[in-house]
């Protein structure tokens, strides 16, 4: 019994040590830098303009809405008329005159891919 006891106090000294010399040889962590600005001009924009590759830009930033189309409110070609293109005045109105909802807005953050650079 008093071996067992001996050992398992060795055992756990080696444990504790080992943490230690794993503490003082951990490198230091270089902060990651955040990813660069995307920018989309407008020829880029017109490359993504279609159901599986939609791309808008709203009032100066761009946003990938193929994830979303499913799951827009109403049917999808209403958006993908869009696809593409500068889309500010359509978003504002819905082509009726009609402003997109508070929530409308608070879903475009998580689509944000860049800026838009009108050429």
């Amino acid at each position: 019994m008093r071996r067992w006891f001996h050992l398992s106090n060795l055992l756990f000294v080696a444990a504790l040590a080992g943490l230690y010399v794993a503490a003082k040889l951990q490198l230091p962590v270089e902060p990651v830098a955040a990813p660069a600005e995307v920018s989309v001009n407008a020829l880029e924009l017109a490359r993504h303009a279609e159901a599986g590759d939609c791309w808008m830009a709203i009032n100066g930033e761009v946003y990938d809405v193929t994830d979303y189309l499913p799951e827009h409110p109403s049917r999808p070609a209403v958006i993908l008329a869009w696809c593409g293109r500068e889309a500010s005045e359509a978003y504002r109105t819905k082509g009726k005159g009609k402003p997109h909802s508070a929530a409308a807005g608070q879903l475009l953050p998580a689509y944000r891919i860049g800026r838009y650079q009108a050429d």
